[in-house]
């Protein structure tokens, strides 16, 4: 069996798109929609099923998915393992959420890759609960995303990057007297609740009773910062880390009491076979951390 064939069907029925699984793989829908049907009459049985642009695996192809999912992570270890055990070689799977891809992750890339050219790394985005389940599942070798509110497994690593106290996002030119008064009084875009930072700030507007006129809600802290400096409303958020580039008209407001911190670190899998990876990958991020000042402007 082809392992390519095997790895364009996982993603297929994992993003439930060919054309998004053929962005993934950089190739042709058309390349990956035949690597399917090869993969499909060698097995002898129908794996995916079309619904308009959507594809679903059938019954026959979720009982391999899984299994097919340990094949490629086998053959990558066996690759590992028979790598040079001097230099480090191999490929190394890291997730990070949107904002760890653009403020973080390329320069810990760059710097990982000028110390260890052989290594290939593969970057993942996406949420912190899918990336956390991929760590868990050992699809992932490592993520930087933000620390969920339940106890992480013990076969799980962790490391703590940053802690972000909730800030208020203002345009510059708002002149902000009273913290809690313009959260009351401004037009507010609510920071999604289904997020830990989106909780964190719904349990600070409980906790000291302030109502607020909200106007929309929505995930995305740069696009949420965006829409502030075009004077759309005022926002509750952490004090994440912009990319360098950002250049907003904005400015964060601590507040006047006490707020519980978003944690963003590092989780990754204890028992990869790519430890030695991704403890190199792991001195970098504590490198980075020691220079991150987590200043509120």
């Amino acid at each position: 069996m082809d392992t390519r064939y095997l790895q364009s069907f996982i993603h297929v029925a994992e993003l439930g798109s060919i054309a998004e699984a053929a962005r993934r793989l950089d190739l042709t829908p058309a390349a990956v929609a035949q690597r399917v049907r090869l993969l499909e009459q060698e097995m002898g049985m129908s794996l995916i099923r079309r619904s308009g642009r959507t594809v679903a695996p059938t019954e026959a192809g979720a009982r391999i998915l899984e299994r097919g999912r340990q094949v490629l992570r086998d053959i990558r270890d066996l690759r590992d393992d028979l790598s040079d055990g001097h230099d480090l070689a191999g490929q190394l799977r890291v997730g990070g959420t949107p904002t760890m891809m653009l403020a973080v992750l390329p320069e810990l890339v760059s710097r990982f890759l000028a110390q260890h050219p052989k290594v290939d790394i593969y970057l993942e985005p996406g949420t912190s609960t899918t990336l956390f389940r991929k760590v868990v599942d050992g699809d992932l070798d490592a993520a930087l995303l933000i620390q969920p509110l339940y106890e992480l497994p013990k076969s799980c690593g962790w490391y703590t990057m940053r802690e972000e106290p909730l800030v208020l996002l203002a345009p510059s030119a708002m002149q902000v007297d009273d913290v809690h008064a313009t959260l009351e009084r401004e037009p507010f875009l609510r920071y999604d609740r289904a997020t830990v930072g989106g909780q964190l700030a719904e349990a600070y507007l409980r906790q000291h009773g302030i109502r607020t006129r909200q106007r929309c809600e929505m995930d995305g802290l740069d696009a949420i910062a965006a829409l502030v400096e075009r004077g759309i409303g005022v926002s509750l958020v952490p004090a994440w880390v912009a990319a360098s580039n950002t250049r907003l008209a904005i400015r964060r407001w601590p507040l006047p009491r006490r707020s519980a911190r978003r944690v963003v670190g590092m989780t990754w899998t204890r028992t990869s076979a790519r430890t030695r990876l991704v403890h190199c990958f792991l001195e970098l991020v504590k490198a980075w951390r020691k220079k991150d000042k987590n200043s509120i402007d």
